[in-house]
């Protein structure tokens, strides 16, 4: 067959695409408008020497937001400036590029979005012999009286080998009558006994379905919707049942039986119908969190206070550090306070309205960008959320960041003890945005001044200037 005539273009059409290319930076685009080939355009533009990285345009309200934070504005103030959504804000904000499912952060973090799910297992099918079977019930592990598909392994070696099947249950530990069933319900196939499909047709047959009995009982499901319709709750229902039918067997319906109706088996508008009748009104089941999985509180992997090194419980090495914030009134200011754990020396870190995990990371930095190497150990904080950018802040500043257990304030009782006394500047109720850094400097020099009990009546500032002749 011969090869079509290559297609031709006159110069004219091609120094337009060029001169579009040059002012949009976008080639694909411009070619299909021309209706140029693609490869022909992307040809063009390289001989041309224009690159095809060059389709990045510069956004221009991203680099607006940029000018305006680095002005002083705020986020919110920067965003509602060019017109962004918060989480667009957020991402220039912390200088993060988005990708396929997937978003890379500035200090080399790639992180993938989990795969929408509304189950907490993924299902995954196969097809083969024995028909389509979800992998996950496959791989179930039942009760020992199963068969598993190790053993089915076994059954199949040994049946090549030409044992019979006494000896093959023998070997098993079996019964003959186990063996012989299996083989006869699940050799399928012209080559033989086959392991795989065998365990893909024993759970296929283990299912035992039926139709619901709300569905099955038409006098029990118009019992249960009537008293639905009158706002009764499933569980009132239930046991009126036994009151109103008590020589009618038939006439039973567990709480969960009614509720698999209304969430499970009813469809479409019996769904919504059913659905609004609860309290909740919900047409959808709420999953109920399990204590014992917990979700992971941040993206990167917390440090706990366990691993922290011994040397911080003694109090004689300084360095380490406590740390938390104190927020204002209605949650709409805060500070950053840290603490030294063998000195109790105090440093305040400024926030103001701003308690977002990048603002706090920010502030802290440059609260402890004058600490000698000697005096950054560790950092030990609660698992509030304003500490997401902790690795991030590592990497500033050579701080090990470790968090307390949820619930246990007392694993930081330095730094809790020293926010009771930050009271006595910065009361409860109180707008803390109006405070300046001079004035949380002036406080933390007041503060560390101040004699203690815990030090022997030595001042933070005389215990931590010891502390430093010393190492």
């Amino acid at each position: 067959m011969a090869r079509a005539a290559p297609r031709t273009y006159p110069a004219e059409l091609k120094a337009e695409f060029l001169r579009l290319v040059r002012e949009r930076e976008i080639i694909s685009t411009v070619a299909h408008e021309l209706g140029i080939h693609r490869p022909t355009a992307y040809a063009w533009a390289r001989k041309a020497g224009i690159s095809t990285s060059e389709a990045r345009k510069v956004n221009p309200r991203r680099e607006e937001f940029l000018r305006l934070r680095a002005a002083g504005l705020t986020r919110v103030e920067a965003r509602a400036r060019v017109g962004a959504d918060a989480r667009s804000a957020t991402d220039w904000d912390k200088g993060i590029t988005i990708i396929n499912r997937g978003r890379v952060y500035p200090d080399g973090r790639v992180v993938r979005y989990p795969v929408k799910n509304n189950d907490s297992v993924p299902e995954r099918r196969t097809r083969a012999i024995g028909g389509s079977v979800d992998l996950n019930v496959v791989e179930k592990i039942i009760h020992p009286r199963y068969l598993s598909l190790l053993e089915r392994e076994q059954l199949q070696d040994l049946r090549r080998a030409g044992l019979s099947i006494r000896a093959i249950a023998s070997e098993m530990r079996r019964a003959p009558s186990t063996i012989s069933r299996e083989l006869k319900r699940n050799t399928v196939s012209v080559r033989g006994y086959m392991p795989h499909t065998a365990h893909r047709l024993s759970v296929k047959h283990r299912a035992r379905p039926r139709q619901a009995k709300l569905v099955a009982n038409a006098e029990l499901r118009s019992y249960v919707q009537g008293k639905l319709a009158k706002r009764w709750s499933p569980q009132q229902i239930s046991h009126r049942l036994v009151k109103d039918f008590p020589t009618t067997p038939q006439m039973r319906a567990s709480t969960e039986t009614i509720y698999q109706a209304i969430y499970v088996h009813a469809r479409g508008e019996l769904t919504r119908e059913l659905g609004k009748q609860l309290r909740r009104g919900r047409i959808a089941r709420k999953p109920h969190k399990q204590p014992d999985a917990r979700r992971p509180r941040f993206v990167d992997p917390m440090n706990s206070i366990s691993n922290r090194p011994a040397e911080v419980d003694s109090r004689k090495v300084p360095g380490h550090w406590e740390g938390d914030l104190i927020i204002g009134a209605l949650g709409g200011s805060a500070i950053a306070t840290l603490v030294e754990r063998s000195s109790r020396f105090v440093m305040l870190g400024h926030l103001g309205r701003e308690r977002t995990a990048e603002a706090v990371r920010d502030s802290l930095i440059t609260t402890v960008r004058h600490l000698p190497t000697s005096l950054r150990g560790t950092l030990t904080w609660d698992q509030g959320a304003e500490m997401a950018e902790h690795r991030a802040f590592t990497a500033a500043t050579n701080f090990d960041v470790y968090f307390a257990d949820a619930g246990a304030p007392w694993q930081r009782g330095s730094n809790e003890n020293t926010n009771g006394l930050l009271r006595q500047y910065f009361p409860r109720g109180t707008d803390l945005a109006v405070h300046s850094v001079d004035k949380l400097l002036a406080v933390a020099e007041e503060l560390n001044d101040r004699p203690r009990k815990s030090l022997d009546w030595d001042t933070p500032a005389e215990r931590l200037s010891a502390l430093l002749e010393v190492s």
